[in-house]
């Protein structure tokens, strides 16, 4: 019964480590934009298997080590750099699975994964070309990413959906800095 268990628990740390991937919005627009490829469905199923395998063979991973394989992955495999501030949050959902699954406690296992099953958000990402002059007065063509997530049918812009604290180094917008429909001129510290 013990090896049952065991295999109950493998089960449910990897239907963990696929919500959480699922779930994670960065890797959502990778797959749905094929970043990976015409094989991006194919890749983001292949890598819940290899972030896996990477916990099974090295149980004592600290959260640095599984953000910089998430991270290497997800440049690798699907030419994607991640800087939204998710990469530190999917690594310590999956650290603490881990954890769980390495205590045998599946109850915490699979009350997690439907947690995050829940916060789940679908998110959709749109090309946008804007026009970018250099010192020779000559257009260079800039594709950007405009995103919006949305949660219970609520949009909301931008993929890092908590705000950011508002501390002494924080940028004050300028009434200038506001353009028509509601976006702010984002402007670099001197």
């Amino acid at each position: 019964m013990m090896a049952g268990a065991g295999e109950d628990s493998r089960a449910l740390f990897g239907a963990g480590v696929r919500a959480a991937l699922e779930a994670w919005p960065a890797l959502q627009i990778a797959v749905e934009n094929g970043f990976g490829g015409v094989h991006s469905q194919e890749k983001a199923a292949w890598l819940g298997g290899a972030v896996e395998e990477y916990f099974f063979r090295n149980a004592d991973l600290e959260l640095d080590e599984v953000e910089d394989f998430l991270g290497e992955l997800m440049t690798n495999e699907f030419d994607t750099v991640v800087e939204d501030g998710s990469l530190p949050q999917v690594s310590q959902q999956l650290q603490t699975m881990f954890h769980h699954f390495q205590r045998g406690d599946g109850a915490a296992l699979k009350e997690m994964a439907s947690h995050i099953t829940q916060r789940k958000f679908k998110v959709r990402a749109t090309a946008v070309t804007t026009a970018r002059v250099t010192d020779e007065d000559d257009a260079d063509s800039v594709e950007e990413m405009e995103v919006t997530a949305m949660n219970d049918g609520a949009a909301t812009d931008g993929v890092c959906l908590q705000p950011e604290s508002s501390g002494p180094d924080s940028q004050t917008i300028k009434e200038e800095d506001i353009v028509e429909d509601g976006w702010t001129i984002v402007r670099r510290k001197k």
